[in-house]
């Protein structure tokens, strides 16, 4: 007789059922429970399942039932049976199934026959593809990797032992006939061979011709009330019966039991054709619902009686008889079972894992595969195996470990796992406290034990093979200690027996703890974050094009994607309507992103929203560096690509500035982008930035930033403009962040800039836009005398006349020379470049007379106080020659355009964009007096250098582009000159828009050209 087993410890063996009239058969044919007087076992900690204990014959078992049907309830209850029982060597799932009544040319399958199956297929797992399913028809190996199981099996096959089985399967039935009260004994009798009838697979259960039933006339179909109705009562007729070769023995009826391949699902199959198709394409005895589930928690061998053929004839009479013939099957199994001593090293082996298998995770194979080859304690037997698994918070290191740890205990019954999360200081000591409970260490818990030293020791000492899973080690104090306390690192055991496995998204602790052992998760691939959001969601049909647009938002970060998926499915919400959520607002987003969820997969006491994941994070950062601190807060208000170095605020020396950028990449919330600039993680960015207006720092770090930016950003000018354009994206996100800065002189200077930069590349409605916002508040800070109020007032008028806006561009100049004479005098430069910018607005309305005055005057006074080689000067020079060809006056205007061109190439270089104007200018002035080759050779030079220094699609360019056209049609070449213009005509209503008053003008001088061209013919 076995001995009771002193803890859950000493269970091998777990019965699975998923029916009480399964459950109720194989308790007839238990010896002895253990429980009759209460549970003297208990269960671990977040099991929600109820077990039975005792034993059958001399071997240890546990009692399960399901609380449904299927393989989703399996799998979980089959996790649960291995938290609480660690030491499980294998499963036992009886039950009843459907049998394939002919599964090959020589056997036939008979009701209450047993199907003993050592593989399982899963065959409804696959890929809908538009021509049909198709099934991945992997083969579940479910008896890997206990030998015993494998090499008993392989006996009971041979045909002597099949028939000492068999025998002795018939002398156990009749056992549990004989158990129970005369009630029960009844119902696990023989039906009879008579009710034993198998229909022709075509042949279906339905109201037969004749019939008064509508649907059941057609061939196709079937009502439903025939679906509940018997073979009798429909008259279905024994015309259509298969005659089987092989017969019940009236007189001594035994089951037979076949060995080989089941098919599992959460489908019942009910169609004779679709269980002859499914059973030959995949080789099958028989179909039931389970074993997919259990297998892949436990090794696991399905024992089945056959109750009906899976058509759509099934009926429950034989149900309790082929329960009884598979239970009787189950306690012949472990009668026939390999006595030996128990075990020693897996009376020891443990499996202390606090949380469920994650019934989710996909992906991962090549990081699982790099795990399952380094973590096993026999992979170096020199060494105490180190690992690290590393990456940013949510990328899934904990799913990770847990399915590596699962696997570890499925391919290495000798080894124990023992799982310490080290959030903090207590659940680090917890778990060591409840490791050497279970290893039993004399004085763990004494008042005054050192738990920690204890169970390194033991560890250390056993002869035993056991893997250490250390997870969420980020915290670098309470990992290696501080200030001369010791920190967790000093209690990880030695053993040449034992592994240990860490998990952190601090890199710094990842090099301190072994540099090159060192595994890096990165976010998944698309198709493996696809099938996650999928798998979510149940595998609701949806747009494939919003799933892949929504997992690339989230940037294909698991915990994000997982959160993604539980919202979506519990409101049922598409993907598209959910990623339009997120870029509706970063109020909306965040919002979308703190929402919790359930997932036995993770703590209890961790809140899952990613939003949330990273404050831990932050508050390290907070406490370790406070000059990285600093920099998160600077970065996260920037845009997060291509963040230049040279923004960050300034530190003490170089070796701070190391260190901080060192701590941000250490945990992966900046990555490198060379030695200039870097990245930020877009999700990290959005949480940092809710963190601090939940910390009520929002106004204060924006504050700060618009200073610093204020202080860096540069003037736009064409010298400067590689640094400027690196940096206005960066000035684009910040003055998205109106009304928070205290200080608005700061912020009225980078509107400014940033309205500039606008400018130079002919965004010319976001620079009015901006250029009006640093005028309000530069009129509220400073006063609408101030200078800076005023050359706001002037850049906003040159802004409104470059958008056509002449009338309102002409009143803005005005008010601002008006006051610039009264505020800064008459010469000061600052008034001549609202008398130049006047001049040029009134000549752009045709106003020539009174644009050229304006002009006369500006130069005059420019060449007097600033020097006829001033840029300032030139510029004076050139308009007042595009006034004078306006005006008629060519020869005088050519001599100002010369001018100007021969000192601009001297001053600012033959690329500058103010040289290449003077160029234009010039071409046009030699077209309007007939020197039209010197004109297009003016014309070319200078598109040319225009796309090189501005490009294709700039205002500048454009406008080059439509005067060569007019040279060119000048001199009849009116296919190039059609060609010109319709380039240029098209680029400007896409740059600058159908009724931009150039656009009207492209269209009419095409309009002339395609005119000239037919006229010519």
């Amino acid at each position: 007789m076995a001995t009771r087993p002193a803890s859950r410890a000493g269970f091998r063996f777990a019965i699975v059922c998923a029916l009480p009239l399964e459950y109720n058969a194989v308790s007839l044919l238990v010896d002895e429970f253990w429980d009759k007087n209460g549970d003297p076992y208990g269960r671990a900690s977040g099991d929600p399942y109820t077990y039975r204990t005792g034993r059958i014959d001399d071997i240890s078992i546990v009692l399960v039932l399901l609380p449904n049907m299927g393989k989703a309830s399996a799998a979980s209850a089959a996790a649960s049976v291995r938290s609480s029982y660690p030491n499980l060597e294998l499963a036992l799932l009886i039950g009843i199934c459907g049998g394939i009544p002919r599964p090959n040319a020589n056997e036939e399958i008979l009701l209450g026959d047993v199907v003993l199956a050592g593989s399982v297929v899963q065959y409804d797992l696959g890929k809908l593809y538009p021509d049909g399913f198709q099934t991945n028809n992997t083969v579940k190996d479910i008896i890997n990797p206990p030998k015993t199981v494998r090499n008993l099996l392989s006996i009971l096959e041979t045909n002597h032992r099949r028939e000492d089985f068999q025998r002795r399967i018939a002398v156990i039935l009749q056992e549990l006939r004989s158990a129970g009260r005369p009630s029960q004994s009844a119902k696990y009798q023989f039906p009879g061979a008579a009710l034993d009838k198998l229909y022709q697979s075509r042949y279906r259960h339905k109201h037969q011709v004749p019939t008064n039933c509508s649907q059941c006339m057609d061939p196709q179909n079937t009502c439903e009330q025939s679906r509940t109705q018997t073979c009798d009562e429909l008259s279905c007729s024994d015309t259509f019966l298969v005659t089987r070769k092989r017969e019940h023995d009236p007189e001594s009826p035994a089951p037979l039991v076949f060995f080989g391949r089941i098919g599992s699902a959460d489908t019942v199959v009910k169609s004779g054709e679709d269980r002859d198709r499914i059973a030959k394409e995949h080789g099958l005895l028989a179909f039931e619902m389970e074993g997919a589930g259990v297998w892949d928690e436990i090794p696991c061998i399905i024992i089945k009686g056959v109750c009906d053929y899976a058509d759509s004839h099934k009926n429950k009479r034989w149900q309790d008889y082929a329960a009884a013939t598979a239970a009787s099957t189950m306690k012949a199994l472990l009668e026939f079972y390999p006595k030996t001593d128990e075990n020693r090293a897996l009376l020891r082996r443990h499996f202390m894992v606090p949380l469920g298998r994650n019934e989710g995770f996909v992906g991962r194979h090549s990081i699982l595969e790099q795990l399952l080859q380094r973590i096993p304690p026999n992979t170096n037997k020199d060494n105490c195996q180190r690992t690290i698994i590393e990456g940013l918070g949510g990328v899934g290191k904990t799913q990770v470990a847990l399915e590596a740890a699962y696997r570890v205990c499925r391919d290495h019954t000798d080894c124990s796992i023992f799982w310490v999360p080290a959030v903090d200081t207590i659940s680090f000591e917890n778990a060591y406290r409840n490791i050497g409970q279970k290893l039993g260490i004399r004085g763990i818990d004494d008042d005054d034990a050192d738990a920690k030293s204890l169970v390194k020791r033991a560890l250390g000492e056993s002869s035993d093979s056991w893997l250490l899973i250390v997870d969420n080690a980020d915290d670098i104090e309470l990992v290696f200690g501080s200030r001369g306390s010791p920190g967790f690192a000093n209690y990880l055991p030695f053993s040449r027996n034992g592994s240990i496995l860490l998990t952190t998204r601090n890199h710094k602790v990842a090099a301190r703890f072994d540099q090159k052992n060192i595994i890096t998760l990165a976010q998944m691939n698309q198709t493996e974050a696809i099938e996650l959001l999928q798998h979510g969601r149940g595998n609701q049909i949806d747009n494939t094009e919003s799933i892949r647009r929504l997992v690339d938002f989230l940037d294909n970060l698991p915990l994000a994607i997982r959160q993604a998926s539980a919202y979506m499915a519990e409101i049922g919400m598409s993907a598209a309507i959910y990623l339009d959520r997120c870029r509706s607002s970063n109020k909306t987003l965040i919002r979308l992103l703190s929402k919790d969820f359930n997932d036995q997969a993770r703590y209890e006491n961790i809140k899952n929203p990613i939003a949330t994941t990273w404050l831990i994070s932050f508050e390290h950062i907070t406490r370790d560096n406070p000059t990285a601190a600093r920099y998160l807060r600077f970065i996260c208000f920037l845009n997060e690509k291509d963040i230049p170095f040279s923004l960050l605020p300034p530190a003490e020396d170089e070796l701070e500035v190391d260190e901080a950028i060192g701590t941000l990449k250490a945990y992966a919330f900046i990555i490198p982008r060379g030695k200039e600039s870097f990245d930020i993680h877009r999700l990290v960015r959005l949480a940092m930035r809710n963190w601090l207006e939940e910390k009520g720092e929002l106004t204060e770090s924006i504050t700060n930033v618009i200073q610093r930016l204020a202080m860096t950003f540069p003037f736009p000018k064409h010298e400067n403009r590689e640094i400027w354009m690196k940096y206005l994206p960066h000035m684009q996100i910040i003055s998205e962040s109106p009304g928070y800065c205290t200080d608005k002189e700061a912020e009225s200077d980078l509107l400014f800039n940033i309205a500039g930069s606008y400018y130079q590349i002919a965004k010319y409605k976001e620079a009015e836009q901006m250029h009006w916002q640093a005028l309000e508040l530069s009129e509220k800070v400073l006063g609408r005398e101030h200078p800076f109020t005023l050359t706001s007032m002037n850049n906003l008028g040159s802004v409104l006349e470059s958008q056509g806006k002449y009338e309102e561009a002409e009143q803005m100049h005005r008010q601002a020379l008006e006051l610039k004479e009264k505020v800064l005098g008459r010469e000061h430069p600052s008034t001549l470049t609202s008398m130049n910018n006047l001049g040029f607005v009134l000549k752009s309305q045709g106003k020539y007379e009174e644009a050229e005055q304006m002009h006369r005057q500006a130069l005059e006074l420019r060449e007097k106080v600033l020097g006829r080689e001033h840029p300032s000067t030139l510029t004076s020079m050139n308009n007042l020659g595009l006034v004078l060809k306006s005006h008629g006056k060519y020869e005088e205007a050519e001599q100002m355009h010369r001018q100007a061109l021969e000192l601009r190439e001297k001053v600012l270089g033959r690329e500058h964009p103010d040289t290449l104007t003077s160029m234009n200018n010039l071409g046009l002035v030699l077209e309007s007096q007939g020197k039209y080759e010197e004109a297009e050779q003016m014309h070319r030079q200078a598109l040319k250098l225009y796309e090189t220094v501005l490009g294709r699609e700039h205002p500048f360019t454009l406008t080059s582009m439509n005067n060569l056209g007019n040279v060119l049609e000048s001199q009849g070449k009116y296919e190039e000159a059609e060609q010109m213009h319709r380039q240029a005509l098209e680029l400007r209503e896409k740059v600058l828009g159908r009724d931009h008053p150039s656009t009207v003008r492209s269209r009419r001088n095409l309009a002339g050209c395609l005119t000239e061209k037919y006229r010519n013919l």
